[in-house]
């Protein structure tokens, strides 16, 4: 089950605004809250009082708390790797390794009596296996992504997959950062263009960004990394369908209604012999059999990959059929457009692609 999750950063907000924003990500079901203490410059005591209240409240919402910390935060708790007991007092659930100890201690972590979950930086090379294979208890350890601050610097897409697939084949729950497109968040750092795992998601629409990573099938738990998300931004992720890869069409102004059942009606799944050139939903054909879906005009000739097409009378043995361009063809009349994939959807439409037989649907964006 995918967790969606928010960030609230102390140091630099209130305790009223924090436990506002985590009442409203909580009726939205939010079910992860990230902080990060590397960026705390405060005395021991201190940090353990503030957050420790404030771990009490998001518990009575539900939250599963992590916080990301280092060696050097963790030695200013007067923690060790063989005693972590203060963050199980502070209600910590996960803490999160920026920086490691090494492997031996890093494992001795994983082996804590408390049920601390150990959270190894997803954005580097850690040495899971051998860690696992030497005694590490993979039950109380999983992997979450960095956040990029400086705009360019977030991770490449492949390079961020390949780094998940490893801590997924180790059966790791994983996690990646997202970011709020509201123009007043801020983070842990003095910069304020966004934080995301992976760069080409800055400047994106914030459900977007949870759909591509959801498509990626890499990711469990995706967390908004700046503080505070709008209520608008919570919503929409709060309405993502986590049981499917979605891709949001721009509707044909003359779609018909039984051309829209097609599109909103039916489990799709492309078959497994789809060519290069379409994605081919054929289940609804079995229903058109006897059925019409009259031929409509359409002003191309070259449907373009990410059209959105249907089968029509005029090859009635595939009538019905939904099929999703992925190179350019022919518009030779036998499919009407139904509708269109924006530039921004083609980041999912790549991952369809790769996983053209799980279940995807479409989100519907009627025109005025």
């Amino acid at each position: 089950m995918n967790k969606l999750g928010i960030s609230i950063y102390p140091e630099h907000s209130t305790p009223e605004r924090d436990k506002a924003y985590l009442e409203l990500a909580s009726s939205f079901g939010f079910e992860r809250l990230f902080t990060c203490l590397l960026s705390v410059d405060a005395p021991r005591d201190e940090i353990i009082q503030e957050f420790t209240e404030l771990f009490g409240f998001a518990h009575t919402l539900g939250f599963e708390i992590s916080i990301d910390t280092n060696p050097k935060v963790i030695e200013h708790l007067k923690a060790t790797p063989d005693d972590l007991s203060i963050f199980k007092e502070m209600g910590v659930d996960i803490i999160r390794l920026d920086g490691s100890y090494g492997a031996f201690l890093d494992m001795v972590m994983t082996n804590n009596p408390h049920g601390l979950i150990m959270e190894f930086n997803g954005s580097i090379d850690n040495p899971i296996e051998y860690m696992i294979q030497h005694g590490a208890n993979p039950k109380q350890m999983a992997s979450c992504s960095n956040f990029y601050p400086q705009r360019y610097t977030g991770l490449g897409y492949e390079i961020f997959k390949k780094h998940c697939i490893k801590y997924q084949q180790a059966q790791l729950r994983t996690a990646a950062f997202i970011t709020s497109q509201n123009k007043d968040t801020f983070g842990p750092w003095p910069v304020f263009d966004g934080l995301c795992t992976i760069e080409d998601h800055r400047d994106l629409p914030i459900d977007i960004q949870a759909r591509h990573l959801l498509a990626s099938k890499v990711v469990d738990d995706i967390l908004i990394a700046n503080a505070y998300a709008t209520k608008e931004e919570l919503q929409a992720l709060s309405s993502v369908d986590t049981s499917k890869i979605t891709l949001a069409i721009d509707l044909d102004d003359s779609v018909t209604n039984e051309e829209l059942k097609i599109i909103d009606n039916y489990l799709h799944t492309s078959r497994p012999d789809h060519s290069d050139y379409i994605l081919r939903s054929s289940m609804p054909r079995l229903d058109y059999q006897h059925s019409s879906i009259e031929p409509r005009l359409v002003n191309k000739k070259m449907f373009q990959r990410g059209d959105i097409l249907i089968v029509n009378n005029n090859l009635a043995h595939y009538r019905g059929e939904l099929q999703i361009v992925l190179k350019p063809i022919k518009n030779i009349g036998n499919h009407n457009l139904v509708g269109t994939l924006n530039t921004n959807e083609l980041l999912i439409l790549n991952e369809l692609e790769i996983h053209y037989d799980h279940l995807f649907g479409f989100i519907l964006n009627k025109g005025d």
